[in-house]
């Protein structure tokens, strides 16, 4: 971080996350001079870390695709980065799935390996499986062709959408349980094509198919992949991209609205004041956050507005924060993360927080992935685990500030825990008698890290609608006012990369240049 006295700027981006970051370095890299503003006093978004008690936990990084050594998106993030950052390959075996009382299911790469997989476990389906792994081809190219009219001009994006109209409508207008619905009637066989759906927050019944095979495939296609150093690696190497060329960060700075000259966004206002003026601004904190917290009532554009606020929110989601102590592996914690459905259907919520055991979870060891971490004489381990739930359950205190929302709140997070800690019991019985240390992450966290409705992790939900939406452009229609991130693209760190370099693009013509190398 610098602490210039600079005050008007080429480009101000608001929100560090992986959009953020992406967008303030690709304009940097071109010549721009970029102030980057971040709310909280840890730069990077869902990608930093924290630390109790001689442990730390990524937030929002469990694996990555898309950055093998030959992939565009390493590629890109070497470009945007001040030093190359280095990832190592989590192997060929990357999620395990426990559906209902059948055997885990381990999923492995590429496509010939997940089929052959997938055969030997159900014989009959063969030509289910083989159709299944066709749609996931064609509905990855169909969303590609949406993404590239999203730094487009309106009119060329509509001529393209026009012209890929028949597999845009096959695949993307389509949700996930339609699709396989048409495949296969096989319940478990169906449950493990859709089990993945916690990786871009796509309920099955409500996602577009397109953005679950875009996820799904991209595994099958570069395999899993984790930061050496872990999720801070990024902001450690594209945040000097900016201040390397005569940027700025600044943390703890809350931008609370834009400045405007006629109908033109020409600056921001924080929140004790302070305003900043830029040539254009990028908002990273998501596209309805962006509307309902920026703008004033009197902007105009109403249309535009209540597109995107008739999108919905994606789910909302607990984590409970494992530190271990001892040999993990030994005890069965893996590399490859393992996907829990005790019911055995895959399109399921928890709604009855804190009680009832919930319909599906995520177990996920961190340490494990980090060739750098030094777990110690003490063998010190992280891992957590994820479970999609309901927002409702926390709405109550939804209006009260963090630290203030009084006992019967701190029982209620005392026995989510409690119940997370029961089902892990169940299915990792060594590995819950090593835990030393539990924190709780409700859905109300996220809010206050991201300001995102109603705890969303990812966003706006996967909708067909989402994916079709023309109001998502990374430009939008009021005059120096851009989006970056999840929303423009797609859920996760190489979507939200994506989408920053989506907005980029749009403000400096120098920027899509290098994207096309």
């Amino acid at each position: 971080m610098t602490n210039t006295k600079r005050d008007n700027w080429d480009v101000i981006v608001i929100g560090s996350g992986m959009g953020g970051m992406a967008a303030g370095a690709a304009l940097s890299r071109v010549g721009n001079k970029v102030l980057l503003l971040e709310q909280h006093q840890t730069l990077g978004g869902l990608t930093h870390s924290f630390s109790r008690d001689g442990f730390t936990w990524d937030v929002g990084i469990h694996y990555l695709s898309g950055v093998a050594p030959e992939d565009r998106a390493r590629e890109l993030l070497d470009w945007l980065s001040e030093t190359p950052i280095e990832f190592v390959s989590l192997g060929s075996i990357y999620d395990n799935l426990h559906i209902g009382s059948a055997e885990p299911l381990s999923l492995s790469r590429p496509y010939e390996a997940q089929e052959r997989d997938l055969k030997d476990r159900y014989p009959d389906q063969a030509e289910a499986i083989e159709a299944w792994t066709h749609a996931l081809r064609e509905g990855r190219e169909a969303i590609y062709k949406v993404f590239l009219t999203r730094a487009m001009p309106e009119i060329s994006g509509d001529m393209l959408d026009w012209w890929n109209r028949r597999a845009i409508a096959k695949w993307c207008a389509r949700t996930t349980k339609e699709v396989i619905d048409d495949i296969t009637d096989h319940p478990e066989l169906a449950a493990v094509m859709a089990a993945q759906w916690g990786d871009h927050g796509g309920r099955p019944s409500k996602a577009s198919f397109a953005m679950h095979a875009l996820i799904s495939a991209s595994y099958l296609e570069s395999g899993s992949w984790y930061p050496v150093g872990g999720s801070t690696a990024f902001a450690e190497h594209i945040i000097p991209t900016i201040t390397q060329n005569g940027g700025e960060t600044r943390a703890g700075v809350r931008v609370d609205g834009l400045l405007f000259d006629g109908d033109t966004v020409v600056g921001v206002r924080t929140d004790d004041g302070t305003e900043i003026r830029a040539n254009a601004v990028i908002s990273d904190i998501g596209a309805r956050e962006t509307i309902d917290t920026l703008l004033p009532e009197e902007c105009g554009h109403q249309d535009w507005i209540a597109e995107i606020r008739a999108l919905p929110s994606s789910i909302a989601h607990y984590t409970l924060f494992l530190g271990l102590e001892g040999d993990i592996e030994a005890a069965g914690a893996t590399k490859a993360n393992h996907w829990i459905f005790p019911t055995g259907e895959a399109d399921v919520l928890w709604t009855t927080a804190p009680d009832g055991a919930p319909p599906c979870m995520v177990a996920t060891f961190g340490s494990l992935k980090d060739p750098e971490h030094d777990p110690g004489p003490r063998q010190k381990h992280t891992g957590q685990l994820l479970v999609w739930a309901d927002w409702a359950s926390v709405a109550q205190w939804a209006d009260q500030p963090a630290g203030a929302r009084g006992d019967d709140y701190a029982d209620f997070k005392r026995r989510v825990e409690k119940t997370l800690m029961g089902q892990f019991e169940q299915y990792f019985p060594d590995l819950a008698k090593l835990v030393v240390y539990r924190e709780l992450a409700t859905p109300l966290s996220t809010v206050t890290y991201t300001r995102h409705r109603k705890g969303a992790f990812y966003g706006l939900d996967v909708t067909p609608e989402r994916v079709m939406c023309d109001g998502l452009r990374a430009k939008t229609p009021i005059p120096g006012l851009y989006l970056a991130g999840q929303d423009v693209a797609s859920p996760g760190i190489p979507g939200a990369l994506m989408g920053g370099l989506l907005g980029a693009a749009s403000i400096d013509p120098k920027v899509v240049s290098h994207i096309r190398e």
